[in-house]
């Protein structure tokens, strides 16, 4: 067995000391992207001091940690941070190609193709020492990450990480790219009626990215080339925040939807406490916390899916490459309809939005106070990369913002 640190490897480590020594509290996240390197990478370089690779026996793994009894799960991508404590219960992790959790805390859906690497982590945590179970993508990023609470079985962890303990316990590792997105077709050489139709026809909401598939459109391209109606709205940036807002006010039961290649994380049920940290909205509740990069959101949409319970109503945002960051829905089961109470709320948001986007394009319609809380995202989240609007906004300058949001003041006095 091989723990002898190699020259690249070294000078990682080392990179990474020093950047911890001018800032302790950084996370192995933000220090990997500050070094240029996977998050993998970076904590490859403590195999042996904390670090333990575990064998790629992912089902095997999985299939064990009920025994961890309450942990905490948490599943991210770049902008959005979902964390559900509770037990993982009822596992499929069969031969086939999605793997589930399903629960009423712990609910997942994995997508093996995305998963590469397994670590046990032992590191310095506010309340002591934190252990937990983390898995990788080949390109080096997180994928999901298991952490033991105070009601958790620290032996049956050791017991575990023990079982799956891998030979190669070498500090390094090679990290490599991961398969692309199928790239989406030009709009004009899309069968939009055929994608249209068949839209109109869903019985399951699940069958929705086969239709995506079927039709080599990305998810954000379909909404562009939704049915006429409502079936796709944007709305501004803001819905996230408001929604999650007015449902922890109503105490609307919802379903958060958090992702990345290799994960789906999902909570349900009610959300109580909101808050704001400098770049970031969250709830923060007991068993269940939310972090979400508000800036990132680049598009936000309300899609509605009919089925056979009748029409799903969500809540979708996606970042400036297309990528989805978050989804929301009402609570709800299969054979049972939608909630009325979440549908009001979503209406009255997409409305809100409306009339907001009507305010700037057809003469100031807004009160004061909304024109300054919507200019920031007006002018950051709401424009797309090649400069150009989504749904009812259009481009406006920063002068633009300036004397629209002057004007609606002027004449709200």
């Amino acid at each position: 067995m091989n723990t002898t640190a190699t020259p690249a490897t070294a000078t990682l480590k080392e990179r990474w000391d020093n950047l911890l020594s001018t800032n302790p509290a950084l996370r192995i996240r933000n220090a990997a992207a500050e070094l240029g390197v996977s998050e993998l990478e970076l904590l490859a370089t403590r195999v042996g001091d904390g670090v333990t690779r575990l064998l790629p026996d992912f089902r095997g793994i999985l299939g064990e940690v009920g025994k961890l009894g309450r942990v905490m799960a948490l599943t991210r991508n770049n902008d959005v941070v979902h964390e559900r404590k509770g037990t993982y219960l009822n596992p499929q992790l069969g031969e086939g190609h999605v793997g589930l959790f399903v629960g009423a805390e712990i609910d997942l859906r994995i997508f093996w193709h995305a998963w590469a690497h397994a670590f046990a982590v032992l590191e310095p945590g506010k309340d002591g020492v934190r252990y937990s179970l983390q898995f990788f993508a080949p390109n080096g990023e997180a994928i999901h990450k298991i952490y033991l609470i105070a009601e958790s079985d620290a032996g049956a962890y050791h017991d575990l990480v023990e079982r799956f303990r891998s030979e190669d316990q070498t500090p390094a590792i090679q990290v490599a790219p991961m398969r692309g997105e199928h790239p989406e077709h030009p709009d004009a050489q899309v069968d939009v009626a055929g994608l249209q139709q068949e839209w109109l026809a869903l019985k399951d909401t699940h069958d929705f990215h086969m239709l995506l598939r079927k039709y080599m459109v990305s998810r954000t391209q379909a909404l562009r080339l939704a049915p006429a109606g409502d079936y796709a709205v944007p709305v501004n940036n803001l819905a996230l925040r408001t929604i999650i807002t007015k449902a922890a006010a109503e105490q609307c039961p919802i379903m958060v939807f958090v992702g990345n290649p290799g994960m789906l994380q999902i909570h349900t049920g009610e959300v109580t406490k909101v808050m704001d940290v400098p770049e970031w909205f969250n709830v923060i509740d007991p068993d269940f916390n939310l972090h979400a990069r508000e800036g990132a959101i680049a598009s936000s949409w309300i899609v509605r899916k009919p089925s056979v319970d009748g029409m799903i109503t969500a809540l979708e945002c996606y970042d400036s490459k297309g990528s989805q960051l978050i989804q929301l829905f009402g609570k709800r089961k299969p054979g049972i309809p939608e909630l009325e109470q979440w549908r009001a709320l979503v209406a009255a948001v997409e409305g809100n939005s409306a009339s907001l986007d009507a305010g700037v394009t057809e003469g100031l319609k807004v009160p004061a106070t909304f024109a300054v809380r919507m200019w920031t995202p007006w002018y950051r989240g709401g424009i797309g990369a090649d400069g150009t609007g989504y749904g009812r906004l259009r481009l406006l300058s920063l002068f633009q913002v300036l004397a629209t949001s002057l004007a609606v003041c002027l004449k709200c006095m």
